[in-house]
């Protein structure tokens, strides 16, 4: 209870006590059918609908603050995983300054992606359901104050009842009032007693006036708020959910580019490990075929099965798509410094009639021309733009159109056989390096 002296004094105390006592009683009576009550089967059925809204909003709030913490470990987890890639991924690897900044921007996605959800989606939650409370107190007081009404009426209806009484009685005075009194004196003790029923019953209309108007104030503030706060979960629930949905498609959207980014970087590494491993097999391939020319010098003659086999070609990305008009249009001469490098020929070719590089033929060459090598093991095609070989052929090879499509370890080139018939360059196409050797 509240000290006296502090806002409160004991005159209100004891009005307020007064009030909580008379609303009780108006309750029992209420309940034991011995009072009416007002209703409003209206308002009542708002008050149904606020109830369930302020259930529904309440649930909503509490759903999405656990999908937020839930995004919240998904991050920390997705953190730990791109800290220990890494922390593990070797310097030296395809790729290690791309995996780090792969890693920053996934984190920083991740925190975008729940701050986003935090202010928009949750927030508008949160201010949502501010103003439930105090329109709950609202109702509450409202029905207070019914009681308050229904119990004003009830007493002021009583003492209409009580007066009709009290003016019959003082119509007819007691023989014993008129034995006791002189006529002059029974007249005052009739208004007296007039004065004090007419008293009691201004007060209670008066106070059943002051309760009906709080009431009523109160009852039509709440018809026009409840029917529009009904009304405005939908327009909550749109934005809610549609902020989610947009932040979700482009928080996917943007982590799928950094998914395949990573999915790039390994399969570049998974290529350079290979192309790695298959150089080192072609190379150990090289040296035991020189060997056994060196010691056998009719090895080209021999029979195939007296011939090592090659490793496996060096491994291919997808076939490549066309160059563009403008890169076929590259000089092909760009690798003439090569030629000279590895032909040792070229010398005496420059100064030699093209009929005599090419043994014979009419003197043409295909163009971008570098050196002619012979396959000495059969090569059977897997792709589109690649040549067969079988053991013996010549094979005139030619410059890539576009340079940044040739791979490490494989060549181009045109069949000399081909070539000397027809002049055709359209069905040049790539074979392994390792299957053939300069002549």
């Amino acid at each position: 209870m509240a000290e006296i002296g502090k806002g409160v004094t004991a005159g209100k105390l004891a009005i307020n006590v007064q009030k909580r006592l008379t609303r009780a009683q108006e309750k029992v009576l209420q309940k034991l059918g011995k009072a009416d009550e007002t209703r409003d089967v209206v308002f009542e059925e708002m008050v149904a609908n606020f109830n369930k809204q302020m259930g529904e909003g309440t649930k909503l709030q509490k759903d999405l603050k656990a999908y937020l913490a839930a995004v919240k470990t998904m991050h920390d987890a997705s953190r730990r995983l791109q800290d220990c890639l890494a922390d593990m991924y070797e310097p030296e690897w395809f790729g290690k300054e791309e995996i780090d900044a792969l890693a920053e921007d996934t984190d920083t996605l991740w925190l975008d992606y729940h701050q986003n959800l935090t202010d928009k989606s949750l927030t508008c939650m949160d201010t949502y359901l501010a103003q439930f409370p105090e329109i709950k107190a609202r109702i509450a007081k409202r029905e207070r104050k019914m009681v308050d009404f229904d119990s004003a009426r009830h007493h002021f209806a009583s003492l209409q009842k009580g007066k009709k009484k009290d003016e019959a009685k003082i119509a007819k005075p007691t023989a014993l009032l008129e034995k006791a009194a002189p006529s002059w004196a029974q007249g005052l003790i009739s208004a007296h007693q007039v004065a004090q029923t007419n008293l009691s019953y201004n007060q209670a209309e008066e106070e059943l006036g002051r309760a009906q108007k709080i009431f009523e104030e109160m009852n039509v503030e709440l018809q026009d708020e409840l029917p529009s706060l009904w009304d405005s979960r939908v327009g909550v629930y749109v934005n809610t959910f549609q902020g989610m949905a947009g932040h979700q498609e482009k928080f996917h959207r943007e982590m799928s580019k950094l998914s395949q980014n990573l999915n790039d970087i390994m399969t570049k590494l998974e290529e350079q490990r290979q192309l790695k491993k298959d150089g080192t097999a072609a190379a150990k391939t090289g040296d035991a075929a020189k060997s056994e020319e060196a010691n056998h010098s009719e090895a080209a003659s021999s029979p195939a099965k007296a011939v090592q086999r090659p490793g496996p070609p060096p491994s291919r990305p997808p076939p490549r798509l066309t160059p563009s008009p403008d890169q076929r249009q590259q000089p092909a001469d760009v690798y003439a410094d090569e030629a000279s490098a590895a032909d040792d020929n070229t010398e005496s070719a420059a100064t030699t009639p093209q009929s005599a590089v090419t043994n014979g033929s009419d003197g043409e060459l295909p163009p971008g021309f570098i050196y002619k090598v012979k396959a000495i093991h059969d090569y059977a095609s897997t792709d589109g733009d690649e040549l067969e070989l079988k053991m013996g052929d010549i094979l005139l090879v030619v410059a890539f159109d576009n340079p940044d499509e040739q791979d490490d370890g494989w060549l181009m080139g045109v069949k000399e056989s081909h070539w000397m018939q027809h002049k055709d360059i359209s069905v040049k196409g790539v074979f392994p390096e390792n299957f053939t050797q300069k002549v």
